[in-house]
């Protein structure tokens, strides 16, 4: 089951609505079909909440073990990128790899290193920008789009 997908059929969808319900009010426990009752840890149950929420909204599950090695064509998928792009940030060490013979393969944990690093870079950059406009006065004279309304 760990990277295969899972998409949620047709025929669940009231029962994933009922389970994201009690999900949101519900004790984090097991109940075994002989009543036993097992209290699950929090992140676990954290987890159950986020995988049973994004199905809820019709979005597929892939579950990868962080330790996952993966192919640069599966790493620049996940990050969005194309595999040219992703073997230039090998190539610039901005991404560390190892070798499998003569292929290179990323471990998930070093991907997702580098996409939170990405994403602050970018959020920074973009913060920078705003307040650059900011202080300069632009958004005083940026008029409110057609059909749009002050907030």
């Amino acid at each position: 089951m760990v990277e295969e997908s899972i998409a949620l059929p047709e025929s669940e969808n009231a029962q994933i609505r009922e389970l994201h319900r009690m999900l949101q009010v519900g004790s984090p426990a097991l109940v075994g079909a002989d009543g036993e009752r097992l209290t699950l840890p929090t992140a676990i149950f954290s987890l159950l909440k986020d995988i049973v929420r994004n199905m809820n909204q019709g979005r597929a599950i892939v579950l990868i073990p962080e330790n996952q090695q993966l192919t640069t064509q599966r790493a620049a998928d996940l990050l969005g990128v194309s595999r040219p792009h992703l073997i230039k940030l090998i190539e610039a060490g901005e991404l560390p790899f190892q070798k499998a013979g003569t292929h290179r393969r990323i471990f998930l944990k070093d991907l997702v290193a580098y996409q939170k690093r990405r994403d602050a870079a970018r959020k920074a950059a973009l913060n920078q920008i705003a307040k650059a406009a900011f202080e300069s006065g632009l958004y005083e004279r940026t008029g409110i789009p057609e059909g749009g309304q002050d907030e």
